[in-house]
């Protein structure tokens, strides 16, 4: 196995897969209670997801976070594509929290006591962009090294 992580980047690659993997894993042993709330917060802010079965879309999304999570987790998913597929992931979440009503103090970004739990998927919006940027600024040279 190749790892292709770097050493540093694995406190925060841990931490923030083992937090997506149990989101995932939540969502998924919570079904049946949770799904209809989870797919009214995300077509009230995404409305094309409106014609999907909240049971479906919320096993996908918990798939989804179980599989995000693990790819963070294992180091030998390179940085690049853990951390594109993390900042991809969370700006979905983030959008839940900019779209949503009652979850921004009116007038501002600043969250509501409702917005504290949306708000904190800017946090994995910056340590997936974290990730992408500080392997696209690494030298070529490296890269190749690395990967090849």
């Amino acid at each position: 196995m190749r790892l292709l992580a770097r050493v540093h980047q694995m406190p925060v690659r841990l931490a923030v897969g083992a937090f997506v993997l149990n989101s995932g894993l939540s969502k998924l042993q919570a079904l049946d209670e949770s799904a209809e709330q989870t797919h009214g917060m995300a077509k009230a802010a995404y409305p094309f997801l409106g014609s999907q079965d909240p049971r479906t879309f919320t096993q996908a999304l918990g798939r989804a976070e179980m599989g995000l999570g693990a790819a963070l987790m294992a180091p030998f998913v390179p940085s690049l594509v853990a951390g594109a597929a993390l900042t991809a992931f969370s700006a979905g979440l983030a959008g839940l929290y900019l779209r949503l009503p009652g979850m921004r103090e009116e007038g501002g970004v600043r969250p509501t006591q409702q917005g504290i739990p949306l708000a904190k998927d800017f946090w994995l919006v910056g340590a997936g962009a974290s990730l992408v940027l500080e392997e696209l600024t690494r030298p070529r040279a490296e890269r190749r090294r690395r990967c090849g």
